[in-house]
C-alpha cells in the first residue's frame, strides 16, 4: 500500500480542526490537526508533512509567523493558507511570500483539493 501524504492542519477554530481532517482522509490523504503553531512546532511532525494548511489569523504566534519561522529553521513544507478575513489584498502578499495558495474561508472542497495537489507538486 502506497503511503499516504500527511496533511498538518493548524487553525485555532475547533470546528476547522474537526471537520477539514476528515475531508482529507476522504480524498485519500493522512491528516493530523493542531490548534495552534506552537503546537504543530512543538510536535515533531514539521519534517513529516507534505503540506501545511495553515490559518493566517490565531491567538498567540500567527500563521505568518509560522510561516516564518519554518523559513527560518530551514523547514520546506508548502503552505496554503485558510482565513476568514476576506481582503483580497491579502491573497497576493501570502502568494508573493511563498504560500501555494490562499483560500477565503468558506472554500469549496475543490478549491482546497486543486491547492493540495499543487502543494504537493512542489514538494
Amino acid at each position: 500500500m502506497a503511503e499516504r501524504s500527511l496533511i498538518a492542519v493548524v487553525d485555532d477554530d475547533e470546528s476547522v480542526r474537526e471537520s477539514l481532517p476528515d475531508l482529507l482522509r476522504e480524498f485519500g490523504f493522512a491528516a493530523r490537526p493542531f490548534a495552534s503553531a506552537e503546537e504543530f512546532l512543538a510536535s515533531g511532525c514539521v519534517g513529516e508533512a507534505h503540506c501545511l494548511i495553515l490559518d493566517i489569523a490565531m491567538r498567540g504566534m500567527s500563521g505568518r509567523d509560522l510561516q516564518r519561522e519554518l523559513r527560518r529553521r530551514r523547514q520546506t513544507v508548502p503552505i496554503v493558507f485558510i482565513t476568514a478575513h476576506g481582503d483580497e489584498a491579502l491573497r497576493p502578499r501570502m502568494l508573493e511570500q511563498g504560500a501555494v495558495e490562499c483560500l477565503f474561508k468558506p472554500f469549496s472542497d475543490t478549491a482546497l483539493l486543486e491547492a493540495i495537489q499543487a502543494a504537493l507538486r512542489l514538494e
